[in-house]
């Protein structure tokens, strides 16, 4: 160490001052490198991993909200024999069946020649409101915009 000193003392005075902030910048360069820097990122990747589990706490509220509706609105149990109930919401939606099977207590196949998409998914939203789920369902494009349609149908479980 005196060896160094006394190199040090034998430079100018304008060496000596170079020297000096020679050392202030390296010293500077060193704690950005392994303080600041790291620091900086780790921040950074926790205000990202932060902002992430916010989102995903926000999207789980929105799904617990939507499946407390769902329970809350229930669909009641049916009036009728699944079979009529099915035929009669087809009559109101316009729908004309070319096959109607009851498949077991709970479970029906439906066959329809043609249909609008659209008209047909609405119909099966308002047949799920109502407590009927679709269980199978093929749908074959006519070319015509319209879809033929086999469905198979049960009962929402009470």
């Amino acid at each position: 160490m005196t060896g160094l000193k006394t190199w040090f003392e034998g430079r100018s005075l304008r060496e000596r001052r170079l020297l000096l902030v020679m050392a202030a910048l390296a010293v500077l360069t060193v704690l950005w490198a392994v303080i600041i820097r790291p620091v900086g990122d780790g921040l950074s990747s926790a205000r990202e991993r932060h902002a992430d589990a916010v989102t995903r706490l926000g999207e789980t509220r929105a799904q617990v909200a939507t499946l407390r509706d769902i329970q809350r609105t229930r669909a009641t149990p049916l009036t009728g024999a699944l079979a009529d109930v099915v035929r009669a919401e087809a009559d109101q939606a316009g729908f004309a069946l070319a096959s109607l099977d009851q498949d077991g207590a709970e479970r029906v196949r439906v066959g329809i020649p043609s249909a609008r998409p659209a008209t047909l998914t609405a119909w099966l939203a308002r047949l799920e409101r109502l407590g009927i789920l679709v269980d199978a369902v093929t749908m074959t494009d006519k070319g015509d915009k319209t879809v033929g349609v086999a469905l198979t149908l049960k009962a929402r479980a009470a």
